[in-house]
């Protein structure tokens, strides 16, 4: 197995909620190789999303520890965590947040320049992502005008961008019809094996989590093997 783009080791998460504390996650531990795809499935409210934002460095874990491309993340400063996000780090989500003044082409190129990439040069990845998407005749159309499979399909390119080593991917298809979700996932699992990708995607959809390479399953805030 390749070397680990992922990791989190017995990490922990707690919320305070109505003046009680709620222990979400109780030491969950993974590692996602490069070029492994691994489904994220459990009950609504076991965790999924709580655990992504870990992965993600979007929220520190209370014990425990992360690790992004062997890097740990427990002592780092903010600047540091959004440098990790813009190098390594893709994220799709259930419901797209794309810019809704920009057409798909320049929410595709926004995340480059925020990277420093200069605009052409954003530009031509922006249509080669998209193109490989299967929406290339969409550039410059705006997200009110594009279907919801092709609005997520805009995402997983804008994901993709800054060509990282991790995708998260939150219920990527939560909000789309059986056939539409079937079409963006076989497009975000292809990229994903041709980017050679650690991909960590959370979802319900038990026909779309036996398509992965391994799957994992938050049991009472631990991971066990699904």
């Amino acid at each position: 197995m390749s070397e680990a783009a992922l990791s989190l080791d017995a990490v922990h998460r707690t919320f305070e909620q109505g003046g009680k504390t709620l222990q979400v996650l109780r030491g969950a531990s993974l590692t996602v190789a490069r070029g492994e795809i691994v489904g994220l499935v459990g009950p609504s409210g076991s965790g999924k999303s709580t655990l992504l934002h870990l992965a993600g460095l979007l929220e520190k874990p209370d014990q425990g520890e992360v690790f992004v491309s062997g890097e740990s993340c427990a002592a780092l400063t903010e600047q540091r965590l959004t440098e990790l996000r813009l190098k390594y780090l893709g994220f799709v989500y259930q419901y797209h947040h794309l810019l809704p003044e920009f057409s798909a082409v320049e929410n595709v190129v926004v995340p480059q320049m925020i990277a420093g990439t200069a605009k052409d040069e954003a530009a031509i990845r922006a249509r080669a992502l998209l193109d490989s998407l299967g929406i290339g005749e969409r550039y410059e159309h705006r997200p009110g005008l594009l279907s919801g499979g092709e609005q997520q399909r805009v995402a997983i390119a804008r994901a993709l961008a800054n060509s990282p080593s991790v995708l998260l991917a939150d219920e990527p298809t939560g909000n789309l019809d059986p056939h539409t979700a079937a079409g963006v996932f076989d497009a975000l699992l292809k990229l994903s094996r041709e980017h050679g990708l650690a991909a960590l995607v959370a979802t319900h959809n038990p026909e779309l989590a036996k398509r992965m390479d391994r799957v994992v399953r938050l049991d009472e805030g631990v991971l066990v093997d699904g």
